[in-house]
């Protein structure tokens, strides 16, 4: 999910931010220390990780150790190739509220992610930061990414999508080689909850009639239009985990997202047209637009 502010907005929730917790708690991912002044650029894959907000009693360390980790596994096999990554990722924790990106127009080179979990839900803060870091891949992180009709909601599913495949791989990862000694079961803690994610979100294709996803979008448009993770962005999440799985190198044109004027807000035909475009201009496979057009028989066009 996006969220937008104004300065004046930002500033006061940094300032209810910084006296709530006493001060930004800040852990640098271990790959920041290869990065110096001559060195290169970071990418979103390699960008200092700093946590903010109320974590509570949780272990020092560990949420940005989870953070890391499911970051590792949603960016495994993928290239990074857009033009508008951040060099900082932070990551905020809210005891109230949806998880979101914060649009904070200060020109500065942070992506600002917003999780709301409880205490130690590491499956939960997983998923979260998985489905926020899908919007920064997409280049949904800077002042002029607020969400707009009609076609927010595809990349909603993109990258609810994005979120569950690194799920199932840091699950496996987890089980192999744990962030914490001895924990090695927890893998099958969040590949169970991702299961259930997945359980819920079949319940809603069927019920919506997924199976002819063309016949779906012209009889639902209305309601899947809407710039959010609505119930039909979550169903169609699931067709796109699929071409995730069943074409790997789909995944990296989510990078080519949003790189045109007027990003979301303009018709699905021109929005696949400018993604197809967009993953010219980035040597990245087109397929990823070209096989949802398919899907919902939507030629790609100019106009």
């Amino acid at each position: 999910m996006l969220a937008s502010l104004v300065g004046s907005v930002a500033g006061a929730l940094a300032s209810a931010s910084l006296a709530h917790s006493g001060g930004w708690r800040t852990f640098q991912a271990a790959m920041r220390s290869q990065f110096n002044q001559a060195g290169p650029r970071p990418t979103l894959a390699t960008a200092p990780i700093e946590l903010a907000g109320d974590w509570g009693r949780m272990l020092e360390g560990a949420a940005v150790q989870v953070v890391e980790r499911m970051r590792q596994a949603c960016f495994d096999g993928v290239r990074l190739l857009s033009d508008r990554q951040p060099t900082r990722l932070r990551v905020e924790e809210h005891t109230t509220g949806p998880p979101a990106i914060w649009l904070h127009p200060d020109g500065s080179g942070m992506a600002w992610t917003i999780v709301d979990i409880g205490e130690r839900d590491w499956s939960k803060l997983a998923y979260q930061f998985g489905h926020e870091l899908g919007h920064v891949f997409a280049n949904s992180w800077e002042a002029d990414a607020k969400p707009a009709p009609p076609c927010q909601w595809l990349e909603e599913a993109m990258v609810e999508a994005f979120s569950l495949r690194g799920l199932r791989r840091l699950a496996k990862s987890w089980k192999q080689d744990p962030p914490f000694a001895g924990d090695n079961a927890f893998g099958d803690a969040i590949a169970e909850y991702r299961r259930n994610i997945i359980k819920s979100y079949e319940a809603l294709a069927d019920s919506q009639g997924l199976g002819d996803p063309a016949a779906w979008f012209a009889g639902h448009r209305n309601e899947i239009e809407v710039p959010r993770l609505n119930p039909f962005a979550q169903a169609m999440s699931l067709t796109i985990l699929a071409e995730y799985e069943r074409v790997p190198q789909s995944v990296e044109a989510v990078g080519a997202l949003n790189r045109w004027p007027g990003r979301s807000g303009i018709p699905v035909a021109q929005y696949l047209h400018r993604w197809k475009g967009s993953c010219a201009e980035l040597h990245v496979s087109p397929y990823l637009p070209l096989r949802l057009g398919e899907l919902l028989r939507i030629s790609p066009s100019a106009r």
